[in-house]
């Protein structure tokens, strides 16, 4: 993991966000999804996401596009606070959906880098049921783009 003693003012916005409602993310789909951030650090986030009943499917268990966007959001704000110069943006999604999860469950999604180059970025994230058990995981590589971001 890449070490970062300078300053990073995206990490320290979320540290300082530890505990509030993600609704007023960057991000449209992060504020729809309106988690909590619970848990940030230089290569990992950890939020916790309540599932409404517009995030599920006939059967009233989390829709698999749901849970997809919830992993995607996660990884795409944890990269964003390493605080690079440039945005990234998913290359690909690989999801495995492995147990269910109902309206009003709560669920832990933990994100992580594994591997932080220079202009790929390889990532992991697990959406966890209060039980323990993993609903969806996923592995996802980010790339740099030309796009400068602001701060």
């Amino acid at each position: 993991m890449e070490s970062n003693i300078e300053s990073n003012p995206r990490l320290d916005f979320f540290r300082s966000q530890i505990g509030s409602s993600l609704s007023q993310s960057l991000s449209p789909m992060g504020r729809w999804l309106d988690g909590k951030l619970t848990a940030v650090t230089n290569h990992s986030m950890t939020v916790e996401m309540l599932v409404r009943e517009e995030m599920s499917n006939p059967m009233g268990t989390l829709h698999g596009g749901a849970a997809a966007a919830i992993m995607d959001d996660t990884v795409g704000a944890m990269v964003f606070a390493l605080g690079r110069e440039f945005a990234y943006t998913s290359v690909n999604l690989n999801c495995d959906f492995l147990n269910v999860a109902r309206i009003g469950d709560l669920l832990s999604v933990q994100a992580q880098v594994i591997r932080a180059g220079k202009n790929v970025i390889h990532c992991e994230c697990r959406i966890l049921h209060q039980d323990g058990k993993i609903v969806a995981k996923c592995s996802t590589n980010m790339i740099q783009t030309g796009v400068k971001l602001p701060f």
